[in-house]
């Protein structure tokens, strides 16, 4: 079996979620740390943008603002996602170097690997989750990410049940994906004012199977994919001092930066922070 790394964390806020996946990537592109699995959720909630994503009024910052949601820039790619907290949202992340399994070295076969663990693990809840392999979506992407369809989706009758985005380099790759647990239907329609009806196209496990499992009980069915599906053997974790003091680094001078979070830029290169 091969040995991963797998980390469920206490909810942090988005600058801190942000830098602990960068450090992680980071850690596992220079082979000096293992293939992780993480499980997270955040406080306060949050909006994550894609790293390419360009502000605009389909985002309601001033009603983000006002309801003191926070906002960080993921660096990882694709639109919007609104994570309410562990009552309502399971975020996972993947981070893993191309040799770590069959296919890892391709973006398409690593968005395939990762979907079949997480429908193996959302069926063990009951849900009648299908993974469906559909191209993506032609023309602009929408600003919310269960607006928009892309390869490999997890729906369930037809509607997206997980949002997922990747980032890659040579050596390896992080993927983002949320799962929904429930939603605040009026608050995510009131962040999305562009978006038509934002919820239209998505659906929730509450919605799905009449009940809402709790963020340990969905973290837990999750990780279970992983072993079932992969036979990877999944090594409860935590992150080394090293690993710590660059994520407390990343958190203040990236991820919690106006610079960075809305305009996509830092004023000074942290590329070799090390």
């Amino acid at each position: 079996m091969s040995a991963w790394r797998l980390l469920v964390t206490e909810p942090l806020d988005g600058a801190a979620n942000m830098a602990l996946d960068e450090v992680l990537w980071r850690g596992r592109l220079a082979g000096e740390t293992p293939p992780t699995v993480r499980f997270f959720a955040w406080a306060p909630p949050t909006i994550s943008i894609g790293y390419g994503q360009r502000l605009d009024a389909r985002l309601n910052l001033a009603a983000r603002a006002a309801l003191g949601v926070g906002l960080v820039r993921r660096p990882t790619g694709g639109s919007a996602i609104y994570h309410d907290g562990p009552e309502r949202e399971l975020t996972y992340s993947v981070v893993a170097g191309v040799e770590d399994f069959e296919g890892a070295g391709d973006l398409l076969e690593a968005y395939r690997w990762i979907a079949r663990a997480l429908v193996h693990g959302l069926r063990r809840l009951a849900v009648p989750a299908e993974m469906v392999a559909v191209m993506p979506s032609a023309g602009s992407q929408p600003a919310f990410c269960f607006s928009r369809t892309g390869s490999y989706e997890i729906e369930v009758a037809g509607k997206k049940l997980v949002g997922s985005a990747q980032r890659r380099q040579a050596a390896g790759f992080l993927q983002h994906g949320s799962v929904m647990l429930g939603a605040d239907a009026e608050r995510v329609r009131i962040l999305f004012p562009g978006e038509g009806d934002p919820l239209a196209g998505m659906t929730t496990i509450e919605q799905a199977i009449g009940r809402r499992p709790g963020f340990d009980e969905t973290a837990a069915a999750l990780a279970e994919g992983f072993r079932a599906v992969h036979g990877l053997a999944l090594q409860p974790g935590g992150l080394g001092p090293r690993e710590q003091a660059l994520v407390d680094r990343l958190a203040r001078e990236k991820y919690g930066t106006v610079q960075w979070n809305e305009r996509g830029r830092l004023v000074t290169d942290l590329s070799r922070v090390s």
